[in-house]
């Protein structure tokens, strides 16, 4: 069984449990994978695609569900210039979270946040982090510590920061 397996099959059991047709893969990483759906809207034949995550541990899932919740509760679409996914349903039983797809600028993947606090590391696990990140973004990491500030003002602590997560797409 492949890395990318059971996430799979979760996101096939959801796409059943909510008639959805899973389309192409938008990403997979250590949290999970990432597809679109669509759904046929009968009343207007129309088309309506979204992006749904399956999770591979229930705590991940649990981070990112709630992070979503929170944004969603307090109205977030964007922060900064960056659109941020609405969450649109979810399933505790599959782990799996379906949410509106957004294209660059956007923030997203919230499976490495935390909510409400930090958690704590070493002086110079810090420096290394900030030193990576400044590389990472170059001219655009001041406008990323925005992004993370605007964040954390509604308790959402982003650690898992980098460029396909965080992407401006200039």
């Amino acid at each position: 069984m492949s890395f990318q397996d059971e996430p799979r099959h979760r996101a096939q059991e959801y796409a059943r449990r909510y008639g959805l047709v899973l389309g192409e893969e938008l990403g997979f990483g250590v949290h999970g994978i990432v597809l679109t759906t669509e759904s046929q809207h009968e009343e207007k034949q129309l088309a309506v695609r979204s992006a749904l995550k399956a999770h591979r541990r229930e705590p991940d899932y649990c981070r990112e569900r709630d992070v979503y919740l929170r944004l969603k509760e307090h109205g977030v679409e964007a922060v900064g210039r960056c659109d941020v996914p609405r969450i649109l349903r979810y399933d505790d039983e599959l782990w799996v979270i379906e949410m509106t797809v957004v294209s660059r600028p956007f923030v997203l993947d919230f499976a490495g946040a935390y909510l409400d606090y930090s958690p704590e590391f070493s002086d110079d696990v810090l420096a290394d982090w900030l030193a990576e990140k400044q590389e990472q973004f170059g001219p655009d990491w001041a406008e990323v510590q925005s992004i993370l500030g605007i964040l954390e003002g509604y308790g959402v602590f982003m650690i898992d920061v980098n460029p396909g997560n965080v992407s401006f797409g200039d």
